[in-house]
């Protein structure tokens, strides 16, 4: 039997050093313009879900810039030129890395251009 000890050691020891699952990113994203018009959706990455209509797209949008809002790329879109502010949130976390942004754009169309699709719900 002292023979088989090391080895069940060793079993283990490996079974413990297989690669840790990267930690959930979920988030709580919130939009409100000057119409008095609020939505709110969650978003979880890595798996995919939560109620935000584009759920894949905005988690690869995320996965591309790490997480950080701040550098989604622009998707090319006309905009008209109307000003109609729409402030936008994010709260949560990002591979369980505690995140908040906030921000605002000059209308929706603006929002969801500039955000990459991540704010259009």
């Amino acid at each position: 039997m002292a023979f088989f000890e090391p080895i069940g050691a060793c079993v283990l020891a490996l079974a413990c050093m297989a690669p840790a699952q990267p930690a959930e990113s979920t988030f709580q994203l919130t939009s409100h313009d000057t119409r008095g018009r609020i939505g709110t959706v969650s978003l979880t990455c890595e798996p995919t879900g939560g109620s935000h209509p584009g759920r894949g797209g905005a988690c690869a949008k995320l996965s591309e810039v790490d997480g950080e809002f701040d550098r989604l790329r622009p998707e090319p879109r006309a905009c008209t030129l109307e000003y109609a502010p729409v402030d936008v949130s994010a709260v949560g976390k990002w591979r369980g890395e505690p995140v908040t942004y906030r921000t605002s754009y000059a209308n929706r169309c603006v929002a969801d251009a500039e955000s990459a699709g991540v704010f259009t719900f």
